[in-house]
């Protein structure tokens, strides 16, 4: 796979960061943690009976989980888009590619994003482009051929101004963005999401994206991998890095974020993302609103091991998503969207107590 020797090193270097260097907030930053789920001593429900599928985009899904977009764009990234694939038909969940602009520009690169090719029953797929994209003229004919060369069902267009203010190749002309995308949204042959990716969406952002022709919104909030922090290792200066950590948590909590977006989204679909790790941050997510959940660094942990290891880990994360319907009383996903939220003991002070 032959391609621009900076976009393959900023590629790879960003897995070794996400893995190796402290970039992930703590996990009280998601803000999901100061909830919990109303506990049912008496469920009057088997946990057999518990059914968590869903039908996201007119796709079905054993549950109501989406691998985030995390790579892609080289040799490396290809084996781990291909495991993640893999391991997400077997589960039968979702899975969202790594931003695409690598394969439109360099056409060699397509490899690593064609997950299907190794996993044809993969039942739901996003393609991923940078929405900034359209202002470096990128055109519509370009995106729409990346999107059937993958066969995917549906397009994230991924916003980043925060990543792209710290990263020394950024690309920051946002200016008139909002048409941009208003007008290339309807001419795709998918329905179309906006995606941040670990800054959330504030109640001012929502109202803009709300007025775009989407299908639906990923919040992507803070408290999990910050990209502010990951491009602060790669700033060639001193001030960008400076500034990259100094402006690491900045941005929206995840359970804020959802709850703006539901308000702003209506009926569209609504996906929670931005430092999930376990069963009960998914279950507070889709409580307070969210129609299905996204995760990456832990299943990016566990590609690097093996295929086998993130079909486990999606399976423990079902399991625990199911208990917890179970112990709510709720036998489907509508029941645990009307399970009462609280605050976790956790959360609280001592004086409430």
């Amino acid at each position: 796979m032959s391609v621009e020797p900076l976009l393959k090193s900023r590629k790879d270097a960003h897995i070794d960061i996400v893995l190796d260097r402290p970039v992930n907030a703590p996990s009280a930053a998601t803000g999901l943690g100061g909830f919990t789920l109303e506990y049912d001593a008496l469920p009057e429900v088997d946990l057999e009976e518990v059914d968590l599928s869903t039908t996201i985009l007119g796709k079905k899904l054993r549950a109501p989980f989406i691998i985030g977009a995390m790579t892609g764009g080289t040799d490396r990234t290809a084996e781990i888009n291909h495991r993640l694939a893999r391991a997400a038909a077997r589960v039968g969940v979702g899975m969202a590619l790594g931003s695409q602009r690598a394969m439109v520009v360099h056409p060699e690169a397509a490899a690593s994003f064609a997950v299907r090719e190794s996993a044809p029953d993969l039942p739901l797929l996003f393609g991923n482009i940078g929405a900034i994209q359209l202002n470096y003229g990128m055109s519509v004919d370009q995106i729409a051929a990346a999107i059937e060369r993958v066969g995917a069902d549906a397009l994230n267009f991924h916003l980043n101004p925060l990543q792209e203010a710290i990263q020394p190749e950024g690309d920051t002309r946002f200016s008139g963005l909002h048409a941009a995308l208003t007008a290339a949204i309807p001419q795709l042959p998918v329905p179309c999401l906006i995606k941040e990716v670990g800054a959330g969406v504030s109640e001012r952002a929502a109202a803009k994206i709300a007025r775009l022709p989407i299908a639906g919104l990923e919040v992507a909030g803070t408290g999990g991998t910050s990209w502010a922090a990951v491009e602060s290792w790669r700033a060639g200066d001193d001030v960008r890095a400076e500034v990259g950590r100094s402006l690491a948590g900045f941005g929206v909590p995840t359970a804020e974020s959802v709850r703006i977006g539901r308000k702003a989204m209506g009926d569209r679909l609504l996906i929670a993302s931005g430092g999930l790790r376990s069963g009960m941050d998914l279950a507070v997510a889709l409580a307070l609103g969210a129609d299905a959940v996204a995760m990456a660094r832990p299943l990016l942990e566990a590609a690097m091991q093996s295929e086998q290891a993130v079909v486990d880990a999606l399976e423990r994360l079902v399991f625990e998503l199911k208990v917890i319907c179970f112990c709510t009383g709720a036998r489907n996903l509508a029941e645990l969207r009307n399970v009462r939220v609280i605050p976790s003991v956790a959360s609280l002070s001592p004086r409430s107590l």
